[in-house]
């Protein structure tokens, strides 16, 4: 007989941007609104959430725009209710290792935001006591779900490529500073004191696409900058901007693949999205954006002729195929959130996990430091130990 397996899930944080669009309402609300997670074996996990953060006004507005009744401010007590199995995080980065580590001594198991820690000495002592103590755990890594990644690793698995030689990546868009016009990013964002910067924030993301796709980045050279040195708070008051909005880096990979990624929130877009990866091989290359992938095979290359005195004659574009869709797509978030749920109630793998996510803060450290050396920097391999 089927049976329907309640787990509930302490959400710590879900008042933010990223935790109420992403975490509750497109995944944890949307597993429920289908009629929860179904199994292979028949049985059914049904998410049973209890919202908890630190403003009590805007934990009552999410409780009636979701319906979810219980909400909390004191963690402590809802750590200690037998009710919750599982602890989720998205609060900001320099609070979630002292609330993943109460979770552990709970026996919760965990589930959180990137990146997992400050540094990455925190992030493998995360990873070593949820060991310890038995409790299954993973990291947000989001982007491998998206629809223009699925694309291309379909490109990859098929051979498409030839032998890879080189991947582009351009993320990024223009935040505004929040005189004129209001800012689209917190105020934190900017604040190395607070965890912000562009370099802890995206290189935790680019580890693991790099890793999951292409090959484990080995060494790498980073150059950061704070193009921007002044924005306006929430309240719109100026600060100074104490964090880099920028960085530059070029990696080499374990499997030889020079990988190149430009991440800014001080530059305008004129590309296919706001995250876009070129990849290119000896048969053929590949641009993948969030839910859009175009392909250039060998034979459809064309054969320019370098001469600035006339206008190009070539229509670059036209001689890209679009990827098709090829399955539905979830929601990256919920995707994820389905298969980690999966992981506690059935048991089924789940490889993205502290140790991972301890690779993406490794990641963001050693540019950190390239960059304070203007130097290349090899990449230690880190084994949980």
């Amino acid at each position: 007989m089927a049976t329907r397996h309640v787990v509930g899930i302490i959400m710590n944080g879900v008042t933010g941007r990223m935790g109420t669009q992403q975490h509750l309402l497109r995944s944890i609300c949307a597993l429920r609104e289908q009629g929860g997670i179904s199994c292979s074996h028949g049985d059914t996990i049904w998410p049973e959430p209890i919202l908890v953060g630190r403003n009590r006004e805007k934990l009552e507005r999410l409780a009636r725009q979701t319906g979810i009744q219980d909400w909390s401010t004191d963690l402590d007590a809802v750590l200690s209710d037998d009710r919750y199995t599982v602890y989720f995080d998205a609060q900001i980065t320099g609070r979630r290792p002292e609330a993943v580590r109460a979770a552990i001594k709970a026996g919760k198991h965990i589930y959180c935001e990137k990146p997992l820690a400050m540094d990455t000495q925190t992030a493998l002592e995360l990873f070593q006591a949820a060991e310890a103590a038995g409790v299954k755990h993973g990291v947000v890594q989001d982007k491998l779900w998206l629809p223009g990644m699925i694309k291309l690793k379909l490109l990859i698995d098929s051979g498409f490529f030839g032998q890879i030689l080189s991947v582009r990546g351009e993320f990024g868009y223009w935040v505004f500073e929040g005189d004129l016009i209001p800012a689209q990013r917190p105020s934190w964002n900017y604040r190395q004191e607070e965890g912000g910067g562009i370099i802890l924030d995206m290189l935790s993301h680019w580890q693991y696409l790099l890793q999951n796709l292409f090959g484990e980045p080995r060494a790498l050279s980073c150059l950061g900058a704070t193009h921007i040195p002044t924005r306006f708070d929430e309240q719109g008051k100026p600060y100074a901007c104490t964090a880099e909005d920028a960085c530059y880096v070029t990696f080499e990979l374990a499997t030889g693949v020079i990988a190149h990624f430009n991440s800014s929130w001080c530059v305008r877009v004129r590309r296919d999205d706001l995250l876009t990866l070129q990849v290119d091989g000896t048969r053929g290359s590949a641009v993948a954006g969030l839910r859009k992938c175009w392909a250039q095979h060998y034979t459809a290359t064309p054969k320019p002729v370098w001469n600035p005195d006339v206008d190009q004659p070539i229509d670059f574009f036209a001689h890209w195929s679009e990827v098709p869709d090829t399955q539905p797509y979830e929601n990256a978030f919920k995707a994820q959130w389905e298969r980690f749920l999966k992981h506690v109630v059935c048991g089924e793998p789940f490889p993205w996990n502290f140790l991972q996510g301890a690779k993406g803060v490794q990641l963001a450290e050693m540019a950190m430091e390239s960059w304070k050396r203007r130097a290349w920097v090899e990449i230690p391999q880190l084994d949980g130990s």
